[in-house]
C-alpha cells in the first residue's frame, strides 16, 4: 500500500513518540522501510519531506504536526502533546506567514545602493508591466539588471585593446528580488532566478529575510553552487551591512539569444542596453540615467515612512 510524505512522517513520529528533525524522520523511515511505500520520491525525498512539513505547519491551523525549537526545528504530533504534556521546549504552533510592511518594489533602492557602492555597478529596474509577454512564459523578466564598467579600473589603452579583441571586461548582472527566502518559497524563487537571470555574466537572488535554519541554509548553498546563482541578504536597517552570503559564478559569455528576447518584449531592458552602448562609446557613464542611488540616511527613511 502506498503512502504520502505526510503519512510517512505521521507514522514515524507516532512510533517514536518524541519531536524529530526532518533528517531524523527520514532516517527512521528508511530503517523501517516506510520510504519504499512512498507514492513518489523524487531526486531529493528528504528535502521534499521537509518542505511539505514546513508548509503544512505554517499554513494549516489544523495540521497534525507542531514545530518545536529553532536550530534544528523539530516536529511532533499534536495528538501526542495531550499525552506527554506541554513541557516540550519552544513549541511553536502553526507558524504564520511573515507579514511585511513593505513591498518588493520598496527594497529595490537598497539593492541599487549595494550594487553601486559594493559591486561597482549601475542598476536599472525592469518593470514587468511594460512588457509584451504574449508567446513567452511567466518567468522571463529579471527584477533588476546592472552593468559593471571597467573604465575607472583600467587605463584607456587597456580598454581600447581589450575592445579590439572582443573582451572588454564589461559585466552584465541580473537580480531576482524577494522579501523573504524560506523553505516555503525556495524552489519557486530559485528556479525563477535561473529562468530570469542565467543569461547574465553574474546572476543573483536577493532577499531581506533569509531563513537561518541549518537544513534550509544547506539546501540554499547546494542550489547556489549547482546553478551559480549568488545569494544576497539585503539589510534594510543598515544598507552597508548588506552582503553576498553565497557568491555568484561569474561567466565569460552572455546568452545573447535570451538578451535579444528580453529586448524584444521589454522597453526598459531595451533602454538599458541602449544606455550601455552610449556609455561605452563615450566612456562617460551617465549615473543619473540609471536607477537613483540614494544616500544611506535617505534610503532608511524611505522605508521608515511606510511603517
Amino acid at each position: 500500500m502506498s503512502i504520502t510524505f505526510h503519512e510517512l512522517a505521521y507514522k514515524v513520529i507516532k512510533d517514536e513518540k518524541r519531536p524529530l528533525t526532518v533528517s531524523e524522520i527520514w532516517s527512521i523511515a528508511q530503517s523501517k522501510g516506510y520510504d519504499k511505500e512512498l507514492v513518489t520520491k523524487g531526486k531529493t525525498p528528504s528535502h521534499t519531506l521537509g518542505a511539505k512539513l514546513y508548509i503544512d505547519v505554517r499554513d494549516n491551523p489544523d495540521s497534525d504536526f507542531i514545530a518545536t525549537g529553532e536550530r534544528p526545528k523539530k516536529f511532533i504530533l499534536r495528538s501526542l502533546l495531550e499525552n506527554i504534556g506541554t513541557k516540550i521546549l519552544d513549541v511553536q504552533v502553526s507558524e504564520k506567514p511573515q507579514k511585511f510592511e513593505y513591498l518588493e518594489k520598496d527594497i529595490h533602492p537598497f539593492l541599487v545602493y549595494y550594487g553601486f557602492y559594493y559591486l561597482k555597478s549601475y542598476l536599472k529596474t525592469i518593470r514587468h508591466s511594460k512588457s509584451e509577454k504574449k508567446g513567452f512564459g511567466e518567468w522571463v523578466h529579471p527584477d533588476i539588471v546592472g552593468c559593471y564598467f571597467p573604465f575607472s579600473d583600467w587605463k584607456d589603452e587597456v580598454v581600447e585593446v581589450s575592445s579590439m579583441i572582443g573582451n572588454t571586461a564589461i559585466k552584465l548582472l541580473s537580480f531576482e528580488l524577494k522579501r523573504e527566502l524560506s523553505i516555503s518559497n525556495l524552489r519557486e524563487a530559485f528556479f525563477q532566478s535561473v529562468s530570469n537571470s542565467s543569461w547574465a555574466n553574474e546572476s543573483y537572488l536577493a532577499a531581506t529575510k533569509i531563513d537561518e535554519d541549518d537544513e534550509f541554509r544547506n539546501e540554499l548553498k547546494r542550489l547556489s553552487t549547482s546553478f551559480g546563482i549568488g545569494i544576497v541578504r539585503i539589510d534594510i536597517e543598515d544598507p552597508d551591512s548588506t552582503e553576498v552570503i553565497f557568491p555568484a559564478r561569474s561567466k565569460d559569455f552572455v546568452d545573447w539569444e535570451t538578451v535579444n528576447k528580453l529586448a524584444g518584449i521589454n522597453p526598459d531592458f531595451r533602454e538599458f542596453l541602449r544606455r550601455i552602448k552610449i556609455d561605452i562609446s563615450s566612456r562617460e557613464i551617465r549615473r543619473e540615467l540609471y536607477d537613483r542611488v540614494f544616500e544611506k540616511e535617505d534610503l532608511v527613511n524611505l522605508l521608515a515612512k511606510r511603517k
